[in-house]
């Protein structure tokens, strides 16, 4: 199924996809539990320094009931993470890493609250509100690893436009695009971002597909071109012809694809699973055996328990149960924000063991930076530099970089061609910056890969030349 079809079937609607304030929430959540338990565990501390002093008796009693009025309330509250995974991993029959850490965290209360009806010499209330807090600031350092990594789809999501403009008849409308449909014609204006797939009406224009190709220089866009959504339109307005939109559209397919690496399960997760899975039964199985042992040898039940609390605490599986899902989510987004996409989870795996690379042309190996080269002469750069003002073009922004600190001239009857170039009058003079063609001349000399050309009347065209950053 697409990607759109699977989210209706589980209720999820286009403009909740992207939900910022939802996906922090649980972020949020656990700093409020870490900042609770760590305030519980530092007052608990106060009050154990006191029993370790040399407190005996009723004013040890006394320390122990306190630091159980502040760790059992703490314990309740801050676990709960762990209490709610480990009821869910038992309801479906499994022993998730998170039993054990329920375990220790309700043995180690229980036990304190047992030694302190006693008067026992030993209350472990600071030990259980420790264990929460550093394994909730682990549980937090996981999901802000997951939630830095997802943000390379959210990058991709960030580039949908929420609104788009609706041509009925002779009137524009504007409207979600979630709430267009395969056939409505809508309008693109210059410097906008194409809001959805489709095929070009009426109008020409350039097209910035470096979100696709990664190429440096537009392309002309003219009737008829197909169009993806997520590209930017340069130079003149275009009327299109929706053939995909919201969650159908190329750029939600490029974005499901980030969130399926990022979710993928390779030989090594899944080698990770199994043994997690087969860890936590024998960390029960060794606990229960350590309590049956130490009962058995000396008979006394308070030390038994204690051992078998010690093992499951010590030998519980988080790591091994969190290490690999972090670092395959952690690689996806770092490659991502580096230009690379990982479309198979197994990619990573695999990467591993090339060990022959070869790289496409521009826009893998460059940034899309173009710098000019051509040394331009000092009577053409005043007017060169206002036709330059005048477009969005990569290779006119580049242009008016390279003749940074020169005053533009004073023109009038400023155009843009989309597709061709830019036109103006100077002193009576006709300018132009453009292609080739435009200005009459060969096409073949736009053979380089960046170059342009720049024309004043009774003059010989200036062949412009520019180079991409590596």
């Amino acid at each position: 199924a697409r990607p759109a079809d699977a989210d209706r079937h589980r209720g999820i609607r286009d403009d909740e996809r992207d939900d910022p304030v939802g996906r922090d929430r649980a972020g949020r959540d656990l700093l409020m539990r870490i900042g609770i338990a760590g305030f519980a565990m530092m007052n608990v501390m106060i009050l154990s320094v006191a029993v370790w002093s040399g407190a005996e008796a009723a004013t040890r009693d006394l320390f122990h009931w306190i630091s159980g009025a502040i760790a059992l309330p703490t314990v309740a509250f801050a676990g709960q993470p762990f209490f709610a995974s480990a009821w869910t991993s038992l309801k479906a029959r499994r022993l998730g890493m998170d039993v054990p850490i329920s375990l220790a965290l309700i043995l180690a209360s229980a036990i304190s609250v047992f030694e302190t009806t006693q008067s026992g010499h030993h209350a472990y209330f600071d030990a259980a509100v420790m264990l929460c807090f550093f394994l909730l600031i682990g549980r937090y350092l996981d999901h802000r690893t997951r939630a830095i990594a997802r943000s390379a789809a959210a990058e991709l999501t960030a580039l949908e436009v929420p609104r788009a403009i609706l041509i009925s008849g002779m009137v524009e409308k504007p409207v979600a695009v979630a709430d267009l449909r395969p056939g409505d014609l809508i309008r693109v204006r210059p410097g906008g971002r194409i809001p959805a797939d489709g095929i070009i009406a009426q109008g020409r224009s350039e097209i910035d597909r470096a979100l696709l190709t990664g190429e440096t220089l537009p392309v002309p866009a003219g009737p008829g071109m197909a169009l993806q959504a997520g590209e930017v339109n340069l130079t003149g307005p275009l009327d299109l012809r929706v053939t995909a939109a919201g969650q159908d559209s190329s750029l939600a397919r490029l974005t499901a694809l980030v969130e399926a690496a990022e979710t993928a399960r390779g030989r090594y997760t899944s080698l990770a699973e199994r043994a997690a899975r087969a860890y936590s039964p024998v960390v029960h199985l060794l606990a229960f055996g350590s309590f049956l042992g130490w009962f058995w040898g000396t008979g006394d039940l308070r030390l038994a328990v204690n051992v078998a609390a010690a093992v499951l605490i010590i030998t519980c599986p988080c790591a091994l149960g969190l290490a690999v899902p972090a670092v395959v989510t952690s690689a996806s987004g770092r490659l991502f924000r580096r230009g690379l996409l990982i479309k198979d989870g197994t990619a990573l795996e695999r990467l591993a063991e090339v060990d022959t690379v070869v790289f496409d042309k521009t826009g893998t190996l460059t940034l899309g930076q173009p710098l000019l080269l051509t040394d331009v002469p000092e009577d053409l750069r005043a007017p060169a530099l206002a036709l330059a003002q005048g477009s969005s073009h990569p290779l006119s922004r580049a242009l008016a970089e390279g003749l940074e600190g020169t005053l533009p001239a004073a023109v009038t009857d400023l155009r843009e061609h989309p597709g061709q170039g830019v036109s103006a009058i100077w002193q009576g003079q006709a300018l132009r910056l453009g292609r080739a063609d435009w200005l009459g001349l060969d096409p073949q000399a736009d053979s380089a890969t960046l170059s342009s050309w720049l024309s004043v009347a009774g003059r010989p065209p200036l062949r412009l030349d520019f180079s991409d950053r590596l």
